[in-house]
């Protein structure tokens, strides 16, 4: 009899844990890179509370353009607002949304190598002029540094020493790699998920030359994506985005 207990325990144990693993749901997520460090700490937090998985792919706001034309299906996306609201103009991404903050951009440079003088806008100009080589994307980062460098009036004397590359990763990956006096730019979050990979924070663009991308999560219909969105917005999940370099 005791016997019989201990093996029907077992199998209401083992029947419990399956029945667990088959309501467990698996929330499919496409997000901007910049945000990386953040939403997969909340991420983490989400599997431990709920039971369920979060999988990610990162690309780059072009990317996520691409995917979503292509007719790839998400339960979340997560991108500046103004791509979310391209898409709910003509009917797609229309479920309900959460801020995640937004991202300032940053100057790195390996460890050892010389530390520019960021400390204002003009600091800024002569260190780029100085530099041996500049490194940066050709994605959201990429493309206000351009605007910022024409501004500066130095675009033309800088072209020959840029090296552009698709994202965030393979700038700081290039960098960490890198020799001389080189200087790289990119999303202050890509750079502090990469201080212990080659890639030392030197600081923030000065504030009369910042710029900041924003960045909203959206869900689709199902009611894990409308879950895992509602999430984002609790203290704890904010206090993991901000921990991130994510301001609010």
């Amino acid at each position: 009899m005791k016997c019989w207990s201990f093996a029907g325990l077992f199998a209401g144990l083992a029947f419990a844990a399956l029945a667990s693993s088959a309501v467990a749901a698996e929330v499919k997520i496409l997000s901007a890179g910049a945000v990386e460090p953040g939403v997969r700490a909340v991420a983490a937090a989400y599997e431990r509370a709920t039971g369920n998985t979060a999988s990610f792919t990162f690309n780059t706001a072009p990317g996520i353009r691409k995917r979503i034309d292509a007719g790839e299906a998400w339960d979340v996306v997560i991108a500046p607002p103004a791509v979310l609201d391209e898409y709910a103009n003509i009917g797609k991404l229309t479920g309900p949304r959460a801020s995640l903050g937004r991202v300032g951009l940053g100057v790195a440079v390996r460890p050892g190598a010389p530390v520019p003088d960021i400390s204002s806008s003009a600091a800024l100009k002569q260190s780029i002029l100085g530099a041996d080589s500049l490194v940066f994307n050709r994605a959201s980062t990429g493309l206000y540094l351009e605007t910022l460098l024409k501004r500066m009036g130095i675009a033309e004397q800088v072209a020959a020493k840029s090296t552009r590359y698709p994202d965030g990763a393979a700038v700081m990956d290039h960098l960490s790699k890198g020799s001389g006096n080189e200087i790289g730019f990119g999303a202050m979050t890509e750079i502090l998920l990469s201080k212990d990979n080659g890639v030392r924070l030197v600081g923030p663009l000065p504030p009369d030359v910042q710029n900041y991308t924003s960045y909203t999560a959206v869900a689709s219909s199902s009611a894990e994506a409308q879950a895992f969105v509602r999430y984002l917005g609790n203290p704890n999940a904010k206090a993991l985005i901000s921990a991130a370099g994510i301001e609010p």
